[in-house]
Formats: structure tokens, C-alpha cells, sequence
């Protein structure tokens, strides 16, 4: 590491252009290829996935994204002339636009069932002639701002579907900026000084945006969730910066003990940088985690998250030392600069709260332990009604237009007319059963099912039975009574599955899948819930084995495995009173409740144990380097927590803005994502790493770094963060030995 740093302290020039280089050419690699995001969530070998492959073959002409136009009128009804005069002449221009395969009108007999029993409302099938993630987000507009033409006051136009969801993506970054902006104020709070304040920024941002492409690119050769590289993102601002920020911070100490600018960078690097590549590779790990699930749709959300994270550890170690050379003095503060030439150089000593606090914790540890283990249980309970399933367009925004379609559907209320009849919550969501058609009597017990369905309980329609054009395979439709995202409409699922056509299949070589997107959230779900054991244990596992190697301790991982269960749990608790129960969310503009998405806590998981082990390390280091100096527990954690719970609550407050800037972004996922690593992130700092964690090792005392002999023995030996010798530089002198431009430090001690 220290030879890293001095080449790029050496040719700092050459560093900086390189990394700009590679963000340039990365990005118009990007902007050249395009996007190409996938949101699968199709699990080979699951009912829904084998529904959703038969009807690629025998209807491959429904590949198409279909969305919906949604009138409503409160006085008259849709059938009146003026209105239907209207709406025709607007779905023969919505036909005419690019990239629109058919417009299916109620008013016409193919689109029969169209208008809701009052006549309020009526809706109209808008086919693309691609699937959503391939549309051009500017055809989504046109149709959009076509049908729209059609508003009026008495006559209310709205739209749903993925495609028009495109059109409601956030297009500016006001999320990262928030971010950005918040995490330089505490910077500079922290730092007093506007360059030093900005270097962290400035190589998160060179390597994120480097990332950022990175992703876009890695989608076009494999699946890619379109939710990504807001994801990387965010988790790649808030690592990157804090990263920065324990290098920066280092360095600014070793200018204060007199280390010239070059050999202050080096040592930052060569001490505080090892921990940061450390506590890198702990998150990598984390997230590589997701590998094992086998799953195409999380493989892709792993290596993308991944990727930003080593690109900002890699900018951490090479970019920013080049950076500090250039700024020179100017990381300290004017008052510190001038302190430092009247008053010479001395150690950087811990004062204030920090050591008021350490010493506090030590004198109170059983009863602070007890109030931090009460907190983190209350905040846990809601995870133990933790819902997994689909959140749709019903969970948007209520002032966003496919929200108000999706309510004009379901008959709920809408913002402008008021109570609408619709035609019942399912129909946002149907289910769908295929079958392969082997004969005369497979076909006729196909029909019966119809008829059997259409007096179902929670079923509100049932279609007639269709067949591709060689009668092989039949499919029909049926409308749930409940919404996609309700839990009466997955029981159905479940009953049609055990109960019902089980029984329609007896005696018939017929076989019906169940397919439509609450049958294929519930499948994801089950697969998910089922390997989530066995990937919780593995990464627990690896991150026990990399803080054994490092510290050399049986009780530092165990205590560090149980922490990162809690802070997942807590964080989880406030995901599901937010978004699950929907304390607050309507006015975060979060839209109402709704379960969980299947996929959020692996992602989370990984996450939040990856960042968990970060704050780990970079406070148990120190403890550590203190323990081997002294053997003396108290003063280890004592010393240990006073000198780094100041650096640790700045970057904490840092990643928590950046997380909860996020909710800025307008989507339900990401915003979820940013509430729980800013929960976790806060938990995890305050009541975690600066109380529990301290008291319960003065509890424990020498206990902490026991290990046996004999694997103390086959261990290696590993150092995270050579010890610091936190003395001052006697000027003039050079370290005996020394090889290169070494100064002489004394010990402080």
C-alpha cells in the first residue's frame, strides 16, 4: 500500500488523468451502447415461470408491453356522444404513434367488457410492439401526451403500465445532489477546511460515475434490474465518501504531528488505507453473497453493487493521495495552519464529548447495554410481520397518473371526480392458466374449468378459454376479487394450486400452471425465503473468518455477527412500519402500504452486513492496537472508542444523508433501500458501535481477545491497520533505517 501510494503521490498528474480517462471513456462507452435493464423476476422451474413459457410459445404475439388508457366522467357517462366522440379520435391518433402494435377500444366489440356497470369509467388496451424494457422512454411520452390532449374538465384521462411508469422515472439527480451537498456541509463542519472538505466528494463522484456506466454496459451481457445503478449508486456514494473521509482524516493527523504533505498522504494510505480496502472487501463479500442463490435477476444487482464498491476503495487509495499532494497544506484549516507554524507540531489527542462519553460508557456499562438492547428489540417487532409480495402502481404517489389509473380501475377514489364504480381491484392484476392441450378430453376438462372457476370464492371473472392456432395450448384469464398485491389474492393462488385444479386435472393427462404477477411474486418470493438460511449463514461465516484472521479473537466476530443481526432487523422493523403499515408514507410521497418487495432483504442483507463490518473494523483496530500495546481491556476500549467515535459518528451522519436523500428519487424500491441502510447506518453507529458494542466488551474484559493456542497457531497472520505512532516529527531527523524519506517519530507515551 505504501508503495501505492508514493507512485501516486509521485506522479499525481498522471493519476488524476488516468482516472479521468477511464471515467470519460467508460461514460461514452455507455452513452453509445444505451441501457438494456431486465426486471425478471421469472424463476426457472417454478409454476409461474413455466405459465409465462408456454405462453411465449403459443402466444408470442402478447410479448408486446400492454398498458391502459383509464376515461372517467362523473356527470353523464362515457357512452355519452361528446364523450365518445372524444376518446375515439384519440385512440386513432394514440394507433398512429411509433411503436404501437394495437389499440383494442371499449367502443368497438373486441373490447366488450371495457366500460365499467355505471358507464363512469372505461378503459382502453394500448399494445407496444416490444416489451417494456426495451421501449423508448420518448413513445411513452407521445402516448402519454396524447392521451392527456383528452383531459378536460369534465372528463378525467389517465394511464397505466410499465411503459407509462417510464415516463414518471425521476430524470434529475436532485436525490444524489442532496446527497452531495449535506455530506460536503458536515465535511467542512468537520474539517474546517473547503479543499479537504471537497476531496472526498470529488473521488466518490469520479468513482461512482465511473461505476454508473459500468453498469449500464454490464446489462447488455446479463440480467440487469433496472433499479441498479441507482442502488450502486447510493451505496457507492455512501462507502466512497466515508472511505475517503477515514484517509483524509489520517492525513490531516499526520500533517499535524509535521509530516511533510507527500510522507502524510503515504502514511494515511499506507495505516488507515489497508483498513479501508479491509472493510472494502467485507462488503464485496457481502454482496457477492447473492451468487449463491443462483438466481439470473440477483446475479446482476451483486456483480453491479460490487463493482462500485471496489471502484470507489480502488479512487480511495490512488486518487485521492494524488489529490491531497495537490492541495498541500490547504487540508488543515487556516486556524490550524497557523497553530501549527506559531505552536510546532504535536499529537492530535482526543477532547470533548468523545472522551467524556467513553468514560461514561465504562463507568454505566451494564445499564447503557440494557437500554441499547431494549431499543434495538422495539425497533425489531415489525419485522416479525414482515409481508413478502408485489407492490404495484397502486403503491405510487397519489398525485402520479398511473396511481390515479390504477384507482379509477379498482374503483377507489380519484383525486379530481371523486368515488368511481370501476371494475373491481383485480383487474390491475389477473391471474393467468395455461395448459398444454394433449386431446378431445384434456380440452373438455379445460373448458369445464371455466365454468367451474366463474363461481369460485374471491374469483370476479373468469374469460373464456383461448387456444393458439394448433389447439396445443389453451389459456384463460381470471380477474381476482382482491388486489395483486393482497394477501386473499395469493391464497387464491394457493388454492387453485392445491385445491382446485388438482381436481380439474384427475383423470386427464392436462396440466395448468398458474402465471400472472402475484402467482410470480409469490414463486420469487418462496425461492428467496427458502435459500435465505443458507445465504445468511454464509455470509455471517465469511465475515467471522475475516475478523478471526484480523483480530485474532473468538468473541471480536460472534459479537460482531450478533450486531449485524440486529442492526438488520431494526432496520427491517422500520421498513415495514413505513412501507408495510404506512406510518408516514403517503406523506413522504412514498404512496400507501403494501408489502415488501421479495427481493429486498437479500439485496439488504448483503448491504447491511458489508456496511456493519465497516464500522466494525475501523472501532475494533484501534481497540485492538491499544490491547497490544497495554493488555490492559478498560483502557483498550476506552481509548479505542474515544478516538475514533468522532470520526465514526462524521462519516455515520454522511451516509444517513445519503441514504435518505435517495427518497427524493421517486421510487418505491430505491426509497425503501435508502430508509433501511439509513435506519441500519444510524442504529449501527450510534447505539451499536459507540454503546453496546464498548460496553459489552468492558463487561467481558480479557475474554474479548481470547483464542485458542492451537489456532492461534494454524492462523496467519494478518495486520488491518499497522499501528500509528502518534508521536511528533523532531525536526531534522530521519528514522533509523529508513529506506526512503522515513521521518523519526517518538511516542507519545
Amino acid at each position: 500500500m505504501a508503495a501505492l501510494a508514493r507512485w501516486c503521490v509521485t506522479h499525481r498528474l498522471a493519476a488524476v488523468l488516468l482516472w479521468l480517462a477511464t471515467l470519460v471513456g467508460v461514460g461514452a462507452a455507455a452513452v453509445v451502447a444505451g441501457t438494456s435493464y431486465s426486471n425478471d423476476y421469472d424463476v426457472p422451474g417454478t409454476e409461474s415461470g413455466r405459465a409465462a413459457a408456454l405462453l411465449e410459445e403459443g402466444f408470442p404475439h402478447l410479448g408486446g408491453d400492454t398498458d391502459t388508457i383509464v376515461w372517467h366522467t362523473s356527470d353523464g357517462t362515457v357512452n355519452a356522444a361528446d364523450v365518445q366522440q372524444t376518446m375515439t379520435k384519440t385512440l386513432d391518433k394514440v394507433a398512429e404513434l411509433p411503436g404501437i402494435s394495437s389499440v383494442v377500444s371499449p367502443y368497438h366489440a373486441a373490447g366488450a367488457g371495457q366500460i365499467s356497470k355505471d358507464a363512469h369509467t372505461a378503459y382502453a388496451v394500448v399494445t407496444f410492439d416490444k416489451a417494456a424494457a426495451d421501449i423508448d422512454k420518448a413513445d411513452a411520452e407521445a402516448l402519454v401526451q396524447t392521451a392527456k390532449d383528452a383531459d378536460s374538465d369534465g372528463l378525467q384521462v389517465e394511464l397505466g403500465g410499465s411503459a407509462i411508469a417510464l415516463t414518471e422515472a425521476s430524470g434529475g439527480h436532485t436525490a444524489e445532489i442532496v446527497g452531495v451537498v449535506v455530506a460536503a456541509v458536515v465535511l467542512f463542519l468537520a474539517f474546517g477546511s473547503l479543499a479537504a472538505s471537497l476531496l472526498p466528494i470529488a473521488t466518490a463522484l469520479v468513482s461512482v460515475g465511473t461505476a454508473y456506466a459500468g453498469i449500464v454496459l454490464l446489462g447488455h451481457v446479463m440480467t440487469v434490474a433496472d433499479f441498479a445503478p441507482m442502488l450502486g449508486m447510493l451505496v457507492g456514494l455512501g462507502v466512497g465518501i466515508d472511505y475517503a473521509l477515514f484517509i483524509v482524516t489520517r492525513h490531516r493527523r499526520g500533517l499535524k504531528r509535521g509530516l511533510p504533505v507527500a510522507e502524510a498522504a503515504r502514511a494515511a494510505v499506507a495505516t488507515t488505507g489497508r483498513a479501508v480496502v479491509f472493510a472494502g472487501a467485507t462488503v464485496c463479500i457481502a454482496l457477492l453473497g447473492m451468487l449463491i442463490l443462483r438466481l439470473d435477476f440477483l446475479n446482476g444487482v451483486a456483480i453491479a453493487a460490487s463493482l462500485t464498491v471496489l471502484l470507489t476503495v480502488a479512487a480511495s487509495v490512488t486518487l485521492l493521495p494524488a489529490l491531497l499532494s495537490f492541495i498541500g497544506m490547504r487540508a488543515l484549516g487556516r486556524r490550524e495552519r497557523a497553530h501549527l507554524a506559531e505552536h510546532g507540531p504535536a499529537p492530535e489527542l482526543p477532547t470533548g464529548f468523545a472522551v467524556r462519553w467513553s468514560a461514561f460508557v465504562e463507568r454505566r456499562p451494564k445499564l447503557l447495554g440494557a437500554i441499547a438492547l431494549v431499543l434495538m428489540a422495539v425497533l425489531a417487532l415489525p419485522t416479525l410481520s414482515l409481508r413478502l409480495g408485489t407492490s404495484d402502481q397502486g403503491n405510487n404517489p397519489q398525485s402520479s397518473t398511473t396511481r390515479q389509473a390504477y384507482d379509477l380501475l379498482a374503483g377507489g377514489t380519484s383525486q379530481a371526480f371523486g368515488t368511481g364504480g370501476g371494475f373491481g381491484p383485480g383487474v390491475n392484476g389477473p391471474l393467468t392458466l395455461v395448459a398444454e392441450v394433449h386431446g378431445a378430453e384434456d380440452k373438455l376438462a379445460l373448458d369445464r374449468l371455466a365454468g367451474t372457476l366463474d363461481g369460485t370464492a374471491g374469483v370476479a371473472a373468469v374469460s373464456p378459454v383461448t387456444y393458439d392456432e394448433s389447439g396445443a395450448i389453451g389459456v384463460l384469464t381470471i380477474t381476482p376479487g382482491s388486489a395483486p398485491q393482497s394477501a386473499a389474492t395469493s391464497d387464491l393462488v394457493d388454492k387453485l394450486r392445491t385445491e382446485i385444479l388438482p381436481k380439474a386435472e384427475k383423470g386427464t393427462s392436462l396440466e395448468v400452471y398458474t402465471g400472472g404477477i402475484t402467482a410470480s411474486y409469490d414463486d420469487f418470493a418462496e425461492v428467496i425465503v427458502g435459500k435465505l438460511p443458507l445465504f445468511v449463514g454464509v455470509v455471517i461465516g465469511l465475515g467471522c473468518v475475516l475478523l478471526l484472521l484480523a483480530f485474532r479473537s473468538i468473541g471480536i466476530p460472534l459479537k460482531a455477527a450478533a450486531m449485524n443481526v440486529a442492526a438488520v432487523a431494526s432496520a427491517f422493523g422500520v421498513v415495514v412500519a413505513i412501507f408495510q403499515w404506512g406510518w408516514g408514507s403517503e406523506l413522504m410521497g412514498l404512496g400507501r402500504a403494501g408489502p415488501i418487495e421479495p427481493f429486498l432483504p437479500v439485496i439488504m442483507v448483503s448491504v447491511l452486513f458489508g456496511l456493519s463490518m465497516d464500522y466494525q473494523v475501523f472501532l475494533v483496530s484501534r481497540m485492538y492496537e491499544e490491547w497490544l500495546e497495554t493488555g490492559d481491556n478498560r483502557r483498550a476500549v476506552r481509548v479505542g472508542l474515544a478516538e475514533t467515535s468522532r470520526v465514526i459518528n462524521s462519516a455515520a451522519v454522511i451516509m444517513i444523508s445519503v441514504f435518505l436523500a435517495f427518497v427524493l428519487s421517486g421510487d418505491r424500491v430505491i426509497a425503501m433501500f435508502g430508509i433501511a441502510l439509513a435506519a441500519a447506518v444510524a442504529l449501527d453507529a450510534f447505539v451499536l458501535r459507540t454503546l453496546l458494542v464498548p460496553a459489552l466488551m468492558h463487561m467481558l474484559g480479557g475474554a474479548n481477545w481470547w483464542l485458542p493456542k492451537w489456532l492461534d497457531r494454524l492462523l496467519p497472520r494478518i495486520s488491518i491497520e499497522p499501528p500509528e505512532c502518534r508521536g511528533v516529527v523532531v525536526p531534522g531527523q530521519r528514522a533509523a533505517g529508513a529506506g526512503d524519506a522515513e521521518v523519526e517519530l517518538s511516542k507519545e507515551r
